[in-house]
């Protein structure tokens, strides 16, 4: 394979190095960051062959990439909260998304639904059991618990109120995974979250709700995982006591679900099947692919992206980037 440039939050890119490519360089950053073709090159040290604009769930930071002259591939992540995506995703070659049930959002005038993938969440290698850790409480929630989350504070109380067991706590996942006999998971917008994936890794018994997005395709109800309603307080409360009455099913369940995340649910896992995914489209001619995007770029820009780009030069606060956006939505961010 050849040189790519992955710029934005990291995922899997690290593990494309072990997937034949000639180069991969990653580059994150923080907030208030736009680029356009030059800034890339810049940043990696040569003109890529492969482009990756990976989701940091921040307004769009690459601006031209209609005219760009290598494969390009936008990553979604968090499309439950981000509406615009679907738009900015037809500047792109091809689009991955997490959500599954969100691919047909991402199908579009200039985007081929052949050229929308699904590429589900999965397991950092780091996230692994704990064969020293000791269970500390009987039921573990992980995360971020505020009122900009409503829905999940009030399936919390609720649940503690019936459930003493129950310890929140933000932190450290890794660490604390391994230290509650059943993991509880929550989706505040019906997501299939990364927690599943890092739950399961780091070999807990998970307890998470039935949110779609092909959920029970990765995973077995009952085997690998157990599910509950969405919302449903009293279904995720008899679950919880049945595993931790049957602890022989808890013991089971872990080992089921970590042996299912090691067999095809990690970064390599999805590094490898992007990069099979690319080796397909390089070996069909992906030239033509780039060709016909620049083709149609001026109507990309006047049906997809031009009004996304002035809501965000009318939402930005930096005088500099705001600029940015008026260019890119007259055209004007270029190649030059």
């Amino acid at each position: 394979m050849q040189k790519l440039l992955w710029l934005g939050s990291p995922f899997f890119g690290a593990e494309l190095r072990a997937c034949g490519w000639q180069d991969v360089t990653l580059h994150n950053f923080g907030g208030g960051c736009v680029f356009g073709w030059h800034d890339l090159v810049r940043l990696a040290g040569f003109v890529p062959d492969v482009l990756v604009v990976a989701d940091k769930s921040q307004p769009p930071f690459v601006l031209g990439v209609e005219n760009f002259p290598c494969l390009t591939v936008h990553y979604s992540v968090d499309s439950h909260i981000h509406s615009w995506q679907p738009f900015y995703a037809q500047a792109f070659d091809i689009c991955l998304v997490s959500l599954r049930d969100h691919l047909a959002r991402f199908s579009g005038p200039f985007l081929e639904q052949e050229r929308v993938w699904w590429s589900p969440p999965f397991a950092h290698e780091r996230d692994q059991p704990d064969p020293d850790a000791r269970y500390l409480w009987d039921c573990l929630f992980v995360g971020t618990v505020s009122p900009a989350m409503p829905r999940r504070a009030d399936f919390l109380r609720r649940l503690g109120e019936r459930l003493s067991g129950l310890h929140v706590v933000r932190g450290n996942y890794r660490q604390l995974f391994p230290q509650g006999r059943v993991l509880l998971n929550h989706c505040e917008h019906g997501d299939l979250n990364f927690r599943v994936f890092e739950a399961l890794g780091c070999g807990g018994c998970l307890v998470t709700p039935r949110v779609g997005h092909g959920l029970a395709d990765l995973f077995v109800d009952g085997e690998h995982l157990v599910g509950y309603a969405p919302g449903d307080v009293g279904d995720a409360e008899f679950r919880i006591r049945f595993l931790l009455e049957h602890p022989d099913v808890a013991a089971h369940i872990r080992a089921a679900g970590l042996a299912e995340v090691n067999a095809r649910h990690r970064a390599r896992h999805r590094a490898q099947a992007f990069t099979d995914g690319l080796c397909d489209v390089w070996t069909h001619g992906h030239e033509a692919l780039v060709a016909r995007r620049r083709e149609r770029a001026g109507a990309v820009l006047e049906k997809s992206l031009r009004l996304l780009y002035l809501h965000w030069a009318e939402e930005c606060v930096d005088a500099a980037i705001r600029q940015a956006y008026l260019v890119a939505a007259g055209g004007r961010f270029g190649l030059d």
